[in-house]
């Protein structure tokens, strides 16, 4: 099939276009809404099948990368920059990711948006996103990924802020756009240190440089453009300090959150990193500012879980939490490890994204754990697949998350490029918070008395098979989705980090640590919450200090506000506009001063008379004869 790798990302977009069409065109009668779930659907689908189609050629042609050139963009001098696709072990996995799991995330969309008076457009938006981030995945050069890379950018300004009506969605977008932007400056600093020094952006090419050693690789110091580039993936990945966009992003539709946070965009940070790990080779201290940086995110974002009520946010900052795991596996080599937490994470946190959505949906948009309870009964399929993706993010063996995590766990300790034990001890205290609050997040989910009005008791429902058939498909995967040995299966491209010889023996210790932590996160949920109410209210009083540091989130959007944001906002309006008017309004009637002056004076010659032309036409002469006869 000629041109398969633009076909995977330009299905989505044919689906983006009709259904603007029909958003625009055609209204949100509910004839069109089934016609704009179809086309919604039907694309990504497609997207994924044909993803498929192009992995068993892959694999047929012995994994050698598949490079698919589209058309020439420009040419600037020698340097010629195409629109091409490229196709290997590494983008495999992720298209195969975005594909999946954003369609399954479509079709439970059908249930969910339903009804909803901008039906069309929602699933315009959707399909946008997956085209973007498709671009991102499958670009081979840096320019086609910063597009794919902006694009998602846009298209979740869009989602996020969806519901455009309440102020504070349309404040949640915005916030989330310009924070990205920021990281992005550093990420185009980095691509122009690469350009300067090998005349393309393409990745193949610049991972070959460094890897090889050759000349131009010594023209750019590979940590500088490693540190330029992980300070775009801040953002997109929502690490410390530009991780502050991704908690507010909860302010669109939850499938929304289960796209971004899940499978696409804030993943986007990660795959970066693993694709440019050719630079990150030979940057080792660049390497390990990102697993200090990834460690401390973890450690940062855990604890603020630990005391947020609402169900969504709970996971958005397990979600920031879950990157600094997989920068911390980037940043001590384990790149291949990286990306199986991806994937992972993929699994179970759609699953808890879609399933606290189904909770919603039942509760009537009640999102306040405070205010639910008894509802294992009530909802028992989104009580079971919610059940096993808690039990996957917290560790319990068996489990998809089990086996990502652990492997972080281990070569944190012990990868000879950068592993120590202090970033295992931060790494695994985080592990033992992750258990704790996402138990704590069940139980008061579904678990003891229902704490829920009369009123909305009354309207529990199970949500429909279009929501509940990807709930149990996503609880399947969180479930079996550590045995698909994604690190051996990089490893061919991507090796994975020797290990200190000394440590190997530690490995069956830390193993057995990992599985105690998850349980006893798990067993100190069910003693705090388990019992009676007086218990937790008892253990919160005793530790309130702390209890509201944690609920403020430490402040941190304060900070930036009196720091950042209200400084800025007083130099647009003081010394910007007012002075700028100022400075305009001086300027121009200062100038319009002068020529109504100079005006004045020479309107003061045009007597009329002869006489005094006469004079003045003599008088010229006379001094040009005596200038020129000074220079003779």
């Amino acid at each position: 099939m000629p041109h398969t790798l633009a076909l995977i990302a330009l299905l989505p977009l044919v689906g983006f276009l009709l259904n603007g069409f029909f958003a625009t065109a055609l209204g949100g009668h509910r004839a069109n809404e089934r016609v704009a779930a179809i086309v919604g659907c039907a694309f990504p689908i497609a997207a994924f099948a044909v993803t498929i189609k192009a992995f068993l050629d892959l694999q047929a042609g012995g994994f050698v990368p598949i490079v698919e050139p589209l058309y020439r963009w420009a040419l600037i001098g020698s340097s010629v920059f195409e629109i091409a696709f490229y196709f290997d072990r590494l983008s495999a996995i992720m298209t195969l990711v975005v594909t999946g799991v954003g369609s399954v995330i479509h079709i439970y969309s059908t249930g969910y948006m339903h009804a909803d008076k901008s039906f069309g457009r929602f699933f315009a938006y959707l399909n946008l996103f997956l085209f973007f981030m498709l671009l991102l995945v499958l670009g081979r050069s840096l320019l086609v990924l910063f597009v794919g890379w902006e694009g998602v950018g846009l298209a979740s300004y869009l989602l996020i802020g969806f519901w455009f009506d309440d102020l504070t969605n349309a404040k949640a977008g915005r916030k989330a756009f310009i924070t990205n932007r920021i990281g992005d400056a550093g990420f185009l600093l980095g691509m122009f240190l690469l350009y300067r020094a090998f005349g393309t952006l393409d990745m193949d090419t610049i991972n070959g440089a460094f890897l090889t050693g050759s000349e131009a690789a010594m023209i750019v110091p590979a940590s500088l453009v490693g540190l330029l580039l992980f300070v775009g993936a801040t953002g997109k990945s929502a690490q410390i300090p530009l991780y502050v966009w991704l908690p507010d992003a909860m302010a669109g539709p939850t499938p929304v959150s289960a796209l971004i946070h899940a499978a696409t965009m804030v993943t986007a940070g990660v795959y970066l990193t693993a694709r440019m790990s050719g630079i990150y080779m030979m940057a080792p201290e660049a390497s390990q500012v990102m697993a200090v940086v990834g460690v401390l995110t973890a450690f940062f974002a855990a604890t603020v879980a630990l005391v947020q009520t609402d169900i969504k946010k709970v996971l958005a900052y397990s979600t920031v939490s879950q990157l600094g795991f997989m920068f911390l596996a980037l940043g001590v080599g384990a790149y291949g490890v990286a990306i199986f937490h991806v994937v992972t994470h993929a699994f179970f946190k759609a699953c808890l994204f879609l399933g606290a959505g189904s909770v919603i949906h039942a509760l009537g948009g009640e999102q306040d754990i405070r205010k639910m309870g008894g509802l294992r009964t009530r909802i028992p399929v989104t009580f079971w697949t919610f059940a096993i993706a808690t039990a996957a993010i917290a560790g319990i063996p068996g489990l998809a998350g089990f086996f990502s995590k652990d492997e972080i766990l281990w070569y944190a300790f012990a990868s000879a490029k950068g592993g120590a034990p202090w970033l295992w001890g931060m790494a695994a205290l985080t592990a033992l918070m992750t258990a704790f609050y996402m138990f704590r997040l069940l139980w008061l989910t579904f678990m003891g008395a229902s704490r829920m009005s009369h009123e909305v008791e009354h309207h529990v429902h199970e949500s429909p098979i279009s929501m509940t058939g990807v709930l149990m498909l996503l609880a399947l995967l969180s479930a079996g989705g550590g045995y698909i040995a994604i690190p051996h299966f990089l490893e061919a491209q991507i090796p994975l980090p020797p290990i200190v010889e000394n440590l190997e023996h530690y490995e069956h210790t830390l193993l057995i640590v990992s599985i105690v932590l998850a349980f006893a996160g798990l067993g100190l949920a069910v003693f705090m919450y388990g019992g009676p109410p007086s218990r937790a209210e008892a253990i919160k009083q005793g530790s309130l200090p702390v209890h509201r540091l944690l609920s403020g989130k430490y402040f941190v959007d304060e900070l930036y506000d009196r720091a950042i944001v209200k400084p800025l906002v007083w130099f647009s309006d003081v010394v910007l506009l007012r002075g700028s008017d100022k400075l305009l309004d001086s300027s121009l009637n200062g100038l319009a001063s002068l020529a109504q002056r100079s005006a004045g004076m020479l309107g003061r010659m045009q007597t009329g008379s002869l006489h005094l032309y006469a004079l003045l036409v003599m008088l010229g002469i006379v001094g040009a004869l005596l200038w020129s006869w000074r220079h003779v």
